[in-house]
């Protein structure tokens, strides 16, 4: 048989010419992003450790809107995991809701941090009033822009997702964004954590 009869009309292959190769590259992918997020923190650390006031005298505590960031985040990480369970259990309806409130948690998730932002610059806190303020942003910053290209083909996996695209037979795409927005979760929680044990 055929196997691109297996394929609906509008999503792409239904089946990987060598089994498990995406997702053996979509895991050296994390790989590579957690060595980079690793070294953005060992430097984050390493400033921190050599600074003998920190945060430096005038600097306003982390935004609370962070906190509230995190809970998105982990919101977010629940929805794209019970889409996941959905579309192995050929809920269409809880599976496009699932993964719609998952890109839509992400883009609030960008506008908290966003909000948090504008606090800082509000209060005249910017990236080179000192080095406080400067690894702040680094850090933020580099991971609201993975969030940012994670939410592209998020939007594209919800887009397949109201045409019928996934289901017992086919659920790997939602697999693969799962895999990128847990690693997310799991980059920004150690580094909020860091962040406030340091300061």
């Amino acid at each position: 048989m055929d196997k691109t009869a297996l394929e609906p009309a509008d999503s792409g292959r239904k089946y990987e010419e060598i089994k498990g190769a995406s997702t053996f590259g979509l895991w050296l992918f994390l790989a590579a992003l957690g060595m980079l997020f690793a070294a953005s923190l060992i430097g984050y650390l390493v400033i921190r450790l050599r600074t003998p006031e920190w945060p430096p005298a005038g600097m306003p505590a982390l935004p609370v809107g962070l906190y509230f960031s995190t809970f998105i985040l982990i919101l977010s990480s629940l929805t794209i995991h019970g889409a996941l369970d959905s579309a192995r259990q050929d809920r269409q309806g809880l599976l496009r809701l699932l993964l719609l409130g998952t890109f839509l948690l992400g883009i609030l998730f960008i506008v908290s941090q966003l909000v948090a932002w504008s606090v800082l610059l509000g209060a005249q806190v910017y990236a080179q009033v000192n080095l406080y303020a400067f690894t702040f942003y680094l850090l933020t910053g580099l991971h609201g822009v993975h969030v940012i290209g994670g939410l592209i083909p998020l939007a594209v996996t919800v887009t397949k997702a109201y045409r019928g695209a996934y289901g017992p037979e086919w659920t790997l795409p939602i697999k693969h964004m799962g895999m990128y927005w847990h690693f997310l979760l799991a980059v920004w929680l150690v580094m909020f954590s860091v962040m406030v044990i340091a300061g």
